[in-house]
């Protein structure tokens, strides 16, 4: 199955932004824009505090009724230290794939939906498709949170809506939440000859990392477990630490970052309150009785909640009528639709491309993949037509 030459050429253009998550997206959202402008659809502009960065929203069709949203990020990850084969701001088509930054993740499904605008904007639509595109997914769902607080108090807003992340086209229902933070560990400096006199910050931030593994060991003997995930249960991280100057000098300072990946039916405050309560009732006193500057300082880094649709619910029943499937599955990992399912807006996730290939160099997706998404648009505007 072959896409149309319009969806790689609108895809070409995509990826041809270099639209990094520390780069300003806006000549790629006036792209837009223009285009959607072109066949008389006005778009609002939701942009950040700085006006660099700007998410874009448009209404296809009626405007007095709900519709359906199709979502996507219009950021990428950088390309920084990756071994790329060919340049990653050109789409390099080779062996039915379409080679780019952005390609699966998810350049390739808003260059499908931008390549649906014509025939939307022709057809007598009597449910309208909302568009909603967004900036700085990858660092934190930043920026479609800036969207949301407008949205949310639209007087009619979307009905359900479709994100556009790769998962070859399967209708997902649910993910993991995730909840970052980096904590801070005060100690006090001394003569590793006199250690005792001072509070090694390193090692009292390795007892936490120690509880931090505990607790991901209990997850996975005892739960919850939600059998539908790769991983079924709720997992712990610690990824980076930082500490100590010299061998012979006991550490004033240690920081480390890490996360929870939690089923969606817990709490990330919860889990938050366990190791914090940890630090503080178990370590804190011993720290505190040689330094009473010591102790323990907690930053978050960032944090998204988890997407649990019903299987049941009106936007899974259609997704999986325009994906021709009767199954679901959960993915592992996290988008924007926990976020916007909090302001009553029932989402699911299903685009073309593998998340295996995402954020990696040489990153592809299929022409068949993009040809299965074009098929899917198709059938959504044959039924917003009826």
């Amino acid at each position: 199955m072959a896409p149309r030459p319009e969806s790689l050429e609108m895809i070409r253009r995509l990826v041809a932004f270099d639209t990094t998550s520390r780069n300003s997206n806006l000549d790629l959202i006036a792209f837009v824009q223009d285009y959607l402008d072109g066949f008389g659809i006005k778009s609002q502009l939701m942009k950040d505090e700085t006006g660099k960065k700007a998410n874009l929203y448009a209404t296809i069709g009626p405007d007095d009724r709900a519709g359906y949203a199709l979502s996507g990020h219009t950021d990428v990850v950088p390309v920084d230290g990756q071994d790329w084969a060919s340049d990653p701001w050109k789409v390099k088509e080779s062996d039915g794939r379409l080679y780019g930054r952005g390609t699966t993740d998810m350049k390739g499904f808003v260059g499908v939906v931008l390549t649906a605008v014509p025939e939307l904007a022709k057809r007598e639509l009597t449910t309208p498709v909302h568009l909603l595109f967004s900036y700085d997914e990858e660092v934190g769902c930043v920026g479609v949170r800036r969207a949301l607080e407008i949205i949310k108090d639209f007087p009619v807003k979307p009905r359900g809506c479709i994100i556009g992340e790769p998962t070859s086209m399967k209708v997902a229902i649910a993910h993991k939440g995730k909840k970052s933070l980096r904590c801070h560990v005060h100690g006090l400096e001394c003569h590793s000859s006199l250690a005792p006199q001072g509070v090694n910050a390193v090692e009292y931030a390795a007892e936490v990392i120690g509880y931090l593994k505990r607790m991901g060991r209990r997850f996975a003997k005892e739960g919850p477990f939600d059998p539908d995930y790769d991983v079924p249960h709720t997992t712990v991280h610690t990824g980076i630490v930082k500490g100590g100057t010299a061998l012979n000098i006991v550490p004033k300072d240690c920081s480390f970052d890490f996360e929870f990946r939690y089923l969606p039916a817990q709490s990330p405050d919860d889990l938050v309150a366990e190791v914090k309560r940890f630090a503080d009732e178990e370590l804190a006193k011993e720290m505190r009785a040689i330094s009473g500057e010591s102790g323990f300082s907690w930053e978050p880094i960032s944090a998204f909640p988890g997407l649990d649709t019903a299987e049941d619910a009106e936007i899974t029943v259609i997704a999986k009528a325009l994906a021709k499937t009767n199954d679901t599955i959960k993915i592992a990992f996290g988008t924007e639709g926990g976020l916007i399912q909090q302001i009553d807006i029932p989402t699911v996730i299903c685009g073309p491309g593998s998340i295996e290939q995402a954020h990696k160099p040489n990153e592809w997706v299929t022409l068949d993949q993009i040809a299965q998404c074009e098929a899917f648009l198709e059938r959504l505007v044959e039924k917003m037509s009826g």
